[in-house]
């Protein structure tokens, strides 16, 4: 028997066919998984994305609101605040005005002597003019005998409303002391020198701090121990200026001029 290369050949060729027909429907059936999948996952994905974005837009909306109404509770407290502060320096004001008009007529009580209204008048003249400053005045003392009468003159013109610069309350440590010091100087309206025996005698930081405020139209001398006439060995430029003297007057009283001098009525 002879053997049928041709038949063999369609034969071969048939099997080539069938086989490459099965190879293309399995992978397209391949790639229908595939694209199921992906079309699949794409859906997931969208779904999520679309939670997530809902989930944010209530957040968001959640927080405009909560900020919203911080924001209207801010302002509402600053209106409150504003208005309780304008309210306090009306009173302060009202206070202060009438202080300085007792200080000057009064016929019982603390009055102003004829050189301490000059003083008082001299100083008013002086600040009247100056921006606001951080403080009212810059307190000035000799600490080793100064704390004694400085302290409670510190805590009386704070309750009449004085914003006094004291270094036993202002100074920060950790930070130059000469600077914070220059710093009180420079932003105080006015000074006042709490005259004492040592500050007399000449300590470093009271000499510096009395030469910033020396020969200026705001400082208010006040006299702690000593006389006019001892003073007058330390300078020559303090006897001609009034100050209060804590032999005539209590602390109490000597605040209540220095803040009818150095605020506005």
């Amino acid at each position: 028997m002879s053997f049928d290369r041709a038949g063999y050949e369609r034969a071969v060729r048939e099997a080539q066919r069938r086989a490459e027909a099965e190879a293309r429907r399995q992978v397209d059936a391949y790639n229908r998984q595939v694209e199921q999948f992906n079309r699949q996952e794409r859906q997931r994905v969208e779904r999520e994305v679309n939670e997530h974005n809902r989930r944010a837009e209530r957040h968001n909306r959640a927080e405009e609101q909560r900020v919203r109404r911080v924001q209207e509770q801010n302002r509402r407290a600053i209106s409150d605040y504003n208005r309780h502060v304008g309210q306090v320096n009306a009173h302060n004001a009202a206070v202060i005005g009438d202080l300085q008009n007792r200080l000057r007529v009064a016929e019982s009580g603390p009055r102003y002597t004829v050189a301490e209204e000059a003083l008082a008048d001299r100083v008013q003249r002086a600040v009247a003019p100056l921006d606001d400053r951080e403080w009212d005045v810059f307190l000035s003392y000799a600490r080793i005998d100064g704390e004694q009468a400085g302290d409670p003159l510190y805590r009386h013109l704070q309750d009449l409303g004085v914003r006094v610069w004291f270094d036993a309350f202002t100074i920060q440590a950790g930070k130059s002391q000469a600077r914070q010091m220059d710093q009180g100087l420079q932003k105080a309206r006015a000074g006042v020198v709490l005259l004492t025996p040592a500050f007399v005698a000449g300590r470093f930081w009271t000499e510096r701090e009395l030469g910033a405020l020396l020969h200026k139209e705001t400082l208010i001398p006040v006299l702690d121990g000593v006389t006019f006439e001892q003073v007058a060995e330390f300078s020559g430029i303090l006897p001609d200026l009034a100050g209060f003297e804590t032999a005539r007057d209590s602390i109490d009283t000597i605040a209540q001029k220095i803040a009818a001098a150095v605020l506005p009525g």
